[in-house]
């Protein structure tokens, strides 16, 4: 059964050991993200201190067991034509997917992209990942590319859709 309310707030620093237990269990269990090796503490730090001095979010759900969920967006593509485009990822702690946390976090970045004047923004998703499409279809992105045999993981070739909402 969905949350009725779901508090999201800016991450801060006390939250990266849950963003980091979210993250390697992601990246253990799932094709979420094209990983096979677990990251570190360090690894989080650099990541959430690289996204808040560009300015870009980063987003946390809290419950009374830590963090529930956390999302961020940052640049699609380098070059500054892309300027406009962000790509975001949403990741959920396992015992609390299903409860509209990943579209509590999506609905939050998709403002603070409006807020910050982005055009489009891109979420590129493992094509098994029927849940996470389903999430983004049903928030308005629309699929525009599907990459067969990008990605590499637990001795398999992974296709990647990217999807996409127009902002403006």
């Amino acid at each position: 059964m969905p949350t009725p309310t779901v508090a999201v707030d800016d991450a801060n620093e006390g939250d990266l050991e849950g963003i980091l237990a979210i993250f390697n269990d992601v990246i253990a269990t799932s094709t979420s993200v094209f990983s096979e090796e677990p990251v570190s503490l360090e690894n989080r730090r650099a990541w959430f201190a690289d996204r808040t001095a560009r300015a870009f979010p980063v987003l946390v759900v809290r419950d009374e067991a830590g963090v529930a969920g956390f999302g961020s967006f940052g640049d699609f593509r380098g070059w500054p034509g892309y300027r406009f485009t962000v790509e975001h990822s949403v990741h959920v702690r396992a015992d609390r997917r299903g409860h509209g946390i990943g579209t509590a976090l999506i609905e939050a970045l998709i403002a603070r992209a409006r807020a910050r004047g982005v055009h489009t923004m891109i979420a590129g998703v493992d094509a098994q990942n029927d849940g996470s499409l389903r999430l983004h279809e049903r928030l308005g992105f629309v699929e525009c590319a599907r990459i067969p045999e990008v990605g590499f993981k637990w001795g398999r070739w992974l296709d990647l859709v990217f999807l996409a909402r127009i902002l403006a």
